[in-house]
């Protein structure tokens, strides 16, 4: 009996964050539900007691249903069969699996059939679910879809469709069009109002995740003659209703079991998600900021499942009389994709701390006014959700690629052949760094933090924390690491090019990121032995890379650019 959360303790020091203790008392407002859910927590204890008890759930479902079924799943994949899609067999089991367990709207108010969890418990348990497989997590995690109706939606709204997600319903998010990818702003899915004041929704979506959903969040131009983004405003679908159906079914390199579907919308009937023209402008941004999370956490989870793989594989395999793990070459490789995804899932876990904080007061906020202090605290926290969001999904998914290939590289030529599971995991990472923003897109995210200075910030503030005196160089090289990224910083901004800045974000936002997760990682080393050998190994590299960069940027001159250019 395998059981993904309670194998891994790293998941469980990261639960254990001093931070929880102020995320459970906003998130339960002082336990208030106790005295009407039979399930809701007494006080702190319980409640932590309450996410340990449910990961276990999700770990033993994911070890012996989910990962079991990947295989097959993969194989098999979804088909379409009169406009409607077929799940992968092992996909209806997956599904039936975390119906009966509850485990269908995670984060939801208990009033409404969720568990009321934090949005930490909940990243979590898609990090394991990711790990038994990445392509039903795709399924699963569009559960998220529903904070969206919960936070913009009208009360009856959430009644209806919350309710319904809670029971087991699958939800999507139909946003890209045959010519709307990225630039969501050209949507043109034609949403009209009739003289009843109903409205009906005509186009095409494409590369829509389980397009064939129960419950659909539909971004549609609702104003006539516009073309941009203040013309567009967020529609519920109900399947139930009709009107939609599906084309075909995409065939991808990776995620199979996960149908990506055109869609064609014919006369179909649709609700108006809270005021107009506000779809992309407010209701899109939030969604795509919680869609960016989950791959952040889809991207560790894979991670994970290519470092045990590849581990596993160097004890058992024997060359020259010994395991291969006994090699230098295979160990550091081994020992650099350990430190990466400690890495990333110590940066995932910081964003998705930051970003409970902020949407809890913004929750409290419908209840009552914030304090003074509050709304600062709610400011600050939620300008750290933005900055860490991109680096979270753009590191986090490039490290997940590059675990994937060094998986297979372990394996030689063994890894190449479909009798392993390093070649699915490798083919299921590859989209990560592409789909809810390519890493590209999350640079230009995150630049405007580099400018402003919320990373240094965040690192200056880090490391004046005390460390023990075995941790000193460590703390030492970080401080050199924040020297060169400042001195970096200041050297591309002195230029006042703003194609020069562009060209030299991704550069910038990289070292940021891992002097970031560098302090995040020592600050889980403090807490927890489980990273010893991580922060160390991780240091070494970062420092490796911020140097590599920060002597790009100091002997690049501005006339260069043109080389570049086409």
């Amino acid at each position: 009996m395998a059981n993904f959360y309670t194998d891994n303790p790293n998941l469980k020091a990261h639960l254990q964050h001093p931070l929880m203790k102020k995320i459970v008392e906003l998130k339960e407002r002082n336990f208030a539900d106790a005295d009407k859910y039979d399930y809701a927590p007494l006080d702190f204890e319980d409640a932590m007691d309450s996410y340990d008890k449910v990961l276990e759930v999700v770990g033993e479902i994911c070890g012996d249903v989910i990962a079991e079924n990947a295989e097959s799943v993969d194989h098999d994949g979804p088909r379409v069969e009169n406009n409607r899609v077929i799940y992968a067999e092992g996909t209806k089991k997956n599904l039936e699996a975390c119906r009966k367990a509850g485990l269908m709207g995670m984060s939801m108010p208990r009033r409404l059939g969720g568990l009321n969890f934090p949005i930490t418990p909940y990243i979590m348990a898609a990090d394991i679910v990711s790990r038994a497989d990445a392509g039903f997590e795709n399924l699963w995690g569009l559960q998220d879809c529903a904070e969206t109706i919960y936070e913009f939606a009208d009360e009856d709204q959430k009644e209806r469709y919350i309710k319904r997600v809670c029971e087991g319903e699958t939800m999507s998010m139909d946003l890209t069009e045959p010519d709307a990818g990225s630039d969501l702003q050209s949507v043109m899915l034609k949403a009209t109002q009739k003289e009843d004041g109903s409205w009906v929704l005509n186009g095409v979506k494409r590369f829509i995740t389980n397009g064939d959903s129960d419950i659909h969040l539909v971004l549609a131009r609702s104003e006539e003659g516009t073309r941009d983004g203040r013309g567009l405003s967020m529609f519920i679908y109900d399947k139930r209703n009709g009107g939609v159906n599906v084309r075909r079914i995409e065939n991808k390199m990776g995620i199979k079991g996960s149908p990506t579907c055109e869609l064609v919308y014919k006369d179909a009937p649709a609700e108006l998600c809270g005021s107009r023209k506000l779809g992309l402008i407010k209701y899109v941004m939030a969604l795509m900021n919680g869609a960016r999370l989950g791959i952040a956490a889809q991207s560790v989870g894979l991670s994970e499942a290519a470092y045990r793989e590849a581990l596993d594989y160097a004890k058992d395999r024997k060359q020259f009389g010994k395991a291969i793990i006994e090699f230098p070459a295979v160990a550091e490789i081994l020992s650099v994709m350990k430190a990466k995804l400690d890495a990333s899932r110590a940066l995932l876990y910081a964003c998705s701390r930051f970003v409970d904080i902020y949407k809890i007061y913004d929750d409290i906020a419908k209840e009552r006014p914030l304090t003074k202090e509050e709304k600062l605290e709610a400011k600050a926290y939620s300008k750290l959700a933005d900055a860490f969001t991109p680096l979270a999904k753009g590191m986090g998914s490039e490290f997940c690629n590059q675990n994937t290939y060094d998986c297979i590289q372990i394996h030689g030529g063994s890894g190449f052949m479909k009798d392993y599971r390093c070649e699915r995991l490798y083919r299921d990472a590859r989209i990560t760094s592409i789909y809810e923003g390519t890493t590209q897109l999350q640079v230009v995210a995150a630049i405007r933090h580099v400018t402003t200075g919320t990373y240094l910030n965040f690192i200056k503030e880090a490391l004046e924390a005390n460390v023990a005196d075995n941790y000193a160089d460590v703390k030492k090289t970080l401080e050199v690491m924040a020297e060169q990224y400042e001195a970096a910083v200041n050297n591309v901004l002195e230029v006042k090019d703003n194609a020069y800045t562009d060209f030299m974000a991704r550069r910038l936002v990289e070292m940021a990121g891992h002097t970031v997760m560098g302090c995040l990682l020592l600050e889980e080393a403090s807490r927890s032995d489980a990273f010893d050998k991580s922060i160390e190994v991780y240091v070494k590299y970062g420092q490796a890379e911020c140097t590599k960069h920060a002597e790009f940027i100091t002997s690049f001159k501005p006339e260069q650019l043109e080389a570049y250019k086409y």
